[in-house]
């Protein structure tokens, strides 16, 4: 039987390909940590919204030459990381 890790890297994978976006290599981790501060500091459904909109806003990013998709997404998250630890501050 997969591990919990496995088979989200499985799905991770699927997803990429699905959307044709297969030279892109994901860090399931640090998505999964700014979505568990999101959780956390505001409420469990901040949690996919928060991703959503950090992958939203890495890929604007991209898609209009500010930076690298890496360095994008690297980006994105970092603020949102940083905005749900001033959510639970009670900073924002």
């Amino acid at each position: 039987m997969k591990s919990q890790e496995e088979l989200l890297e499985d799905w991770v994978h699927t997803l990429l390909q699905g959307f044709e976006i297969t030279e892109l290599s994901i860090d399931t981790n640090a998505i999964l940590k700014v979505a568990g501060e999101a959780a956390h500091a505001v409420v469990r459904p901040a949690a996919p919204l928060t991703t959503f909109i950090a992958g939203l806003a890495a890929g604007l990013a991209a898609g209009s030459g500010q930076a690298p998709e890496a360095a994008a997404m690297r980006a994105a998250l970092e603020l949102a990381g940083k905005m749900a630890a001033a959510e639970a501050d009670g900073t924002i």
